[in-house]
């Protein structure tokens, strides 16, 4: 089944922009996570496709060296939405938020390449993307809130960007171990059990309290601070 799903996401590549695949099918956008997802799925397939490693792992590392200078990585080593395609055809960088899920799949995307390829300097990469993360997204205390802080009100899908990056993180931390990610995460699980989690053990979308933010918890604020508490229980485990 995730090959036959690669397949259809492979269906979605062409040369505008130089390569990469569109984010739906009318093609007309060509942004972060779309790529950073194609990168993923391709290196992990690699990792677990033996007969086929060869051709999944082709397709990746073309896919990073595409989206490394496809100018959606800024110059804090941040990952902007997407690309802007000119009428001309030249595609840029369209300066959209650095959502906290775009910072995050491609690091569980770049620890998959490395262990496919057996090259750390992967880990170099996504280490850098990941601190800058960390630096933009944290408050004072080292609690992580959404880039544009729409804390209570994130939306149906907003709620669960900040879990799949500290999912993402602690992938990265397993393979290459940095004391600031760490401490993030032990942060981050530590505050929302005490601060972010009601009467009934579930937990909200404000990481730094009260839990009656919003609306209140639901399955999207429940799992994505569930993500937090998997990855330090990995670390403590």
């Amino acid at each position: 089944m995730a090959q036959s799903i690669f397949e259809d996401m492979k269906n979605g590549t062409d040369d505008i922009c130089g390569g990469g695949i569109w984010w739906k099918k009318d093609r007309k956008y060509k942004n972060a996570i779309a790529n950073e997802l194609y990168l993923s799925v391709a290196a992990s397939l690699a990792n677990r496709v033996p007969y086929r490693k060869d051709d999944y792992l082709d397709i990746a590392k073309a896919e990073w060296t595409w989206f490394r200078n496809s100018s959606m990585i800024n110059d804090k080593n941040l990952i902007n939405d997407g690309l802007l395609i000119n009428p001309d055809g030249s595609c840029v960088n369209n300066g959209l938020n650095t959502w906290s899920y775009n910072q995050g799949v491609v690091l569980g995307g770049l620890v998959e390449l490395s262990k496919a390829t057996g090259d750390p300097s992967y880990l170099d990469q996504a280490t850098a993307i990941a601190k800058a993360a960390l630096l933009l997204l944290s408050d004072n205390t080292g609690i992580i809130r959404e880039v544009d802080r729409c804390e209570p009100n994130c939306g149906s899908d907003g709620s669960q960007f900040k879990g799949v990056f500290v999912r993402n993180l602690g992938y990265l931390h397993a393979a290459a171990p940095q004391d600031v990610f760490r401490t993030a995460i032990m942060a981050n699980a530590d505050s929302i059990w005490r601060n972010d989690r009601d009467a009934n053990n579930q937990l909200g979308i404000s990481w730094s309290g009260p839990v009656s933010a919003g609306n209140g918890p639901n399955a999207s604020t429940h799992s994505s601070a569930m993500d937090v508490m998997v990855a330090a229980m990995a670390l403590v485990a």
